[in-house]
């Protein structure tokens, strides 16, 4: 449980940091796959530890993440075809 939540916080700042760089944007799917992930890492981690209200806001954020990232796919797939 320890790595799921180190890892969730590794990818969220990962995210962060190559976001302010320049290196992401806001509407890139890698960003919000990033967010996804460390956030699942810190839902599960805070669900483990009984830290309910940190496991709630990172289930939110995850499916924040998640409706970003499909829409963004379905955007990408539309243009493509």
């Amino acid at each position: 449980m320890e790595v799921a939540g180190w890892s969730g916080a590794i990818l969220i700042l990962l995210a962060y940091l190559l976001l302010s760089m320049g290196k992401l944007t806001g509407q890139s799917l890698a960003y919000q796959a990033m967010n996804i992930v460390g956030a699942a890492g810190f839902a599960i981690n805070g669900w483990w530890h009984r830290a309910l209200p940190s496991a709630a806001l990172n289930v939110i954020w995850m499916l924040i993440g998640a409706i970003a990232f499909s829409r963004l796919w379905r955007r990408g797939r539309a243009t493509a075809e």
